[in-house]
């Protein structure tokens, strides 16, 4: 007997529909784009890839962009298979932009220089906790290296997107500000690009308006802005620790942070990055550009991760096995009226279909359902009204109480079940 789940799928009608909220468009009056940091944040919180399979991460990104919302990918320039698949990356016909990821280091920009890149994060620890107990300096000493790294960045030839490491516990007003505000001078004698990455290196932010800088995104936004900062010259990065990353992102662009950091299915450090594809689909949903993005395409990234060895929890939203799948008798009455009373959004947008796994808690509709795609009935309301449905739906129920199964059914043993009653579902499995 086979270890498959008994599952009905749930017919849409019509074209795929992006999310029900476009009505939000109206609240961003700038560019919202996403930024992948899959091959460097995503490595370190997992495992180095080869660069057969870092080339294989980047085209299936390329793939699922369109129209360059994903602006960028992060690499490393450390190792000769970093510094190697840079150099491929280059070579791709089309996909986003590979900028480089380096310390605040004379040394590491002329890595980035030497592979031929144009751009450049550079990493500035803004909190105390990093500048004198990492870095084992103070802030004086701190403020002069970042800022003769960042002049040696534009002598180059290169633009700098400066990460503010842990800024969510920075002094914003003191520390942060000069660095900012001194990067800003600079990058206005130089006239190369400037970006600040606003880096939740702890997952500590805020999403809500009155929370208080440092923690509070919106504020540390808002903040930004008010030092002349456009919002096509902010990046959010943030850490999923406290269970926020998504909606400190979205705080993030709501408020005026035109790019959001992401990774594929978020893995990252610790808990996690915000993952890529949930911000993708909030892009269409704030912007009604579906065609923007081809979002059918995460079932293909997702086999490609668990290939590499990474599987996202079944409980993942988007590409998880649960995600599009309902067990409570209520949802599934409702999903086979009509599917919106119970989808968030069209699921063929992600390359999924809606379907009902069937245990007790789908009641007598579950089964009815199961029965009618099985006999190819048009109404599974007029079936439910069988009594043979209530008599598969009451040995479904005492399996369950003298067994005490636990997992969802299995398709052939409810079969076997159903068959005593509607012994023509026999005749369908055969054929």
């Amino acid at each position: 007997m086979t270890s498959r789940y008994a599952r009905v799928e749930v017919n849409i009608n019509g074209s795929l529909r992006p999310p029900p909220s476009t009505s939000l468009r109206w609240l961003v009056g700038w560019r919202l784009a996403v930024t992948d940091t899959t091959l460097r944040d995503g490595q370190q919180g997992w495992r180095p890839l080869s660069v057969e399979e870092g080339l294989e991460v980047y085209r299936i990104i390329a793939e699922i962009d369109r129209s360059g919302v994903i602006e960028s990918v992060e690499v490393f320039p450390y190792t000769s298979r970093d510094r190697r698949l840079a150099q491929l990356l280059l070579d791709e016909p089309w996909g986003p932009r590979v900028i480089g990821w380096v310390r605040a280091s004379i040394g590491d920009l002329r890595l980035i220089k030497d592979l031929g890149l144009d751009e450049t994060v550079i990493l500035a620890s803004s909190s105390d906790y990093h500048i004198y107990h990492k870095l084992n300096t103070n802030r004086s000493r701190a403020l002069d290296k970042y800022l003769e790294v960042v002049k040696e960045a534009y002598r180059l030839g290169l633009s700098v997107r400066l990460a503010l490491e842990d800024v969510t516990r920075a002094d914003i007003r003191g520390f942060v500000r000069e660095l900012v505000e001194r990067t800003m001078r600079i990058q206005e004698r130089e006239g190369l690009g400037l970006r600040i990455k606003l880096s939740d290196t702890l997952g500590l932010g805020l999403p809500f308006p009155e929370a208080p800088l440092p923690r509070g995104v919106p504020a540390l936004v808002r903040f930004m802005r008010s030092l002349g900062l456009e919002p096509e010259q902010l990046e959010f990065h943030g850490h999923n620790d406290y269970g926020l990353v998504v909606a400190n992102h979205l705080a993030a662009w709501l408020n005026g942070a035109s790019f959001s950091n992401c990774t594929l299915f978020g893995v990252g450090e610790r808990a996690g990055n915000c993952p890529l594809e949930v911000m993708l689909l909030h892009y269409i949903a704030l912007t009604g550009r579906m065609s923007d993005v081809d979002l059918t395409l995460l079932p293909k990234a997702y086999k490609l991760f668990r290939d590499l060895g990474y599987d996202p929890s079944r409980y993942k939203p988007l590409v998880g096995g649960n995600a599009h799948s309902t067990m409570a008798g209520i949802h599934v009455d409702g999903l086979l009226k009509n599917p919106w009373i119970y989808l968030p959004y069209d699921p063929r947008i992600v390359g999924s279909i809606p379907s009902i796994i069937l245990t007790p808690l789908g009641g007598r509709s579950a089964v009815a359902a199961w029965i009618a795609n099985r006999l190819g009935y048009v109404n599974y309301l007029e079936l439910k009204r069988d009594p043979r449905v209530e008599a598969v739906y009451l040995d479904i129920v005492r399996l369950y109480d003298e067994n005490s199964m636990r997992s969802p059914l299995d398709e052939d043993l409810l079969v076997e079940i159903a068959s005593r009653y509607f012994p023509e579902l026999k005749v369908t499995v055969n054929e």
